[in-house]
């Protein structure tokens, strides 16, 4: 899509259908398979922000609301922007079927949130910064800086150029580029970019926001940090490192991210990966990964052939 040359019309054009909307997203076209990996991705945004019943929460980049719908239940108020309008009415229409009052969605239009100063009590965004060129990235930052509340936290990712695992997800960007790249042309507008922890920091303690943690032992930087006193950051890096497995992808997550790879990108027959996977240790990571590969197989019978029409192998 090189000819699509800023980032609304490239996710618009992806979301023109609900489906569409979702295989964006998720690459998976399966509710449930949305579903399942939107579930663990509020555990991680719920543990990493401490959020209750009254917090009032922001998403940058909430695509089909796929963490907002859960996570809706668990707080106060929760208000998704995206810079897709396409992505934002399937929001909405998620998030009106399943009967969600505390909600809101909006469309925006540059890096620019149309919140006042100190509005939000935590503020979240989840595989969306990786999309951005490192100037908005940037400028999204300073964005959350002025909108969060005193005391406020913020909790993102990005891919990780620094881990093995994050590098090898960068040499496929890298390599089809080499083949397939004209030179002519801008790159993808909304291709997967990568950073590194370091940049990471810089960017936080540049915008006013303090680091509290920043993971990078998995191919993502996990990045929390705080609008507040040292007090209020020490407090933070306390709580944070009490529960810090329940916010890190973790090894399980990274080895199994690793074996998926091939499928992406290289036509690997889900059944191959799926068959590893049924002699790990049983457990909501390992059962997410099933659902997904699933949710590919079945999504692509010509390639793969005909998936079984539940989720167990032949």
């Amino acid at each position: 899509m090189t000819d699509v040359l800023n980032y609304k019309a490239f996710w618009d054009n992806k979301a023109t259908s609900y489906t569409g909307a979702l295989i964006a997203v998720d690459g998976s076209s399966d509710e449930s398979a949305v579903i399942a990996t939107g579930a663990r991705s509020a555990k991680q945004v719920q543990a990493a922000l401490n959020l209750g019943a009254n917090s009032h929460v922001l998403e940058i980049g909430c695509g089909v609301a796929r963490i907002g719908l859960p996570l809706s239940e668990r707080v106060g108020y929760w208000v998704g922007v995206d810079i897709s309008e396409n992505m934002v009415e399937v929001a909405k229409k998620r998030l009106a079927e399943r009967g969600r009052k505390n909600v809101d969605a909006y469309a925006i239009f540059r890096p620019s949130l149309p919140f006042s100063d100190a509005t939000f009590d935590a503020i979240y965004s989840i595989a969306v910064f990786i999309h951005m060129d490192k100037e908005d990235f940037f400028l999204y930052l300073r964005e959350i800086a002025r909108v969060l509340k005193p005391g406020g936290k913020v909790f993102f990712d990005h891919w990780n150029l620094a881990h093995p695992v994050g590098f090898k997800r960068f040499l496929y960007e890298a390599n089809f580029y080499d083949k397939h790249g004209d030179v002519s042309v801008r790159k993808d507008v909304a291709r997967n970019q990568f950073t590194t922890p370091q940049e990471v920091d810089i960017y936080l303690r540049q915008v006013g926001l303090s680091p509290t943690v920043i993971m990078s032992d998995t191919p993502w930087v996990q990045a929390l940090a705080v609008k507040g006193t040292a007090e209020q950051v020490q407090a933070e890096r306390v709580r944070i490192e009490s529960i810090r497995d329940e916010i890190n992808y973790g090894q399980a997550w990274t080895k199994y991210f690793d074996w998926v790879l091939p499928v992406v990108f290289e036509g690997v027959n889900p059944r191959d990966i799926l068959q590893k996977l049924a002699l790990e240790p049983e457990g909501e990571v390992r059962s997410m990964y099933e659902t997904w590969l699933y949710s590919a197989w079945r999504a692509n019978p010509a390639h793969y052939g005909e998936a079984p029409t539940a989720n167990n192998l032949p």
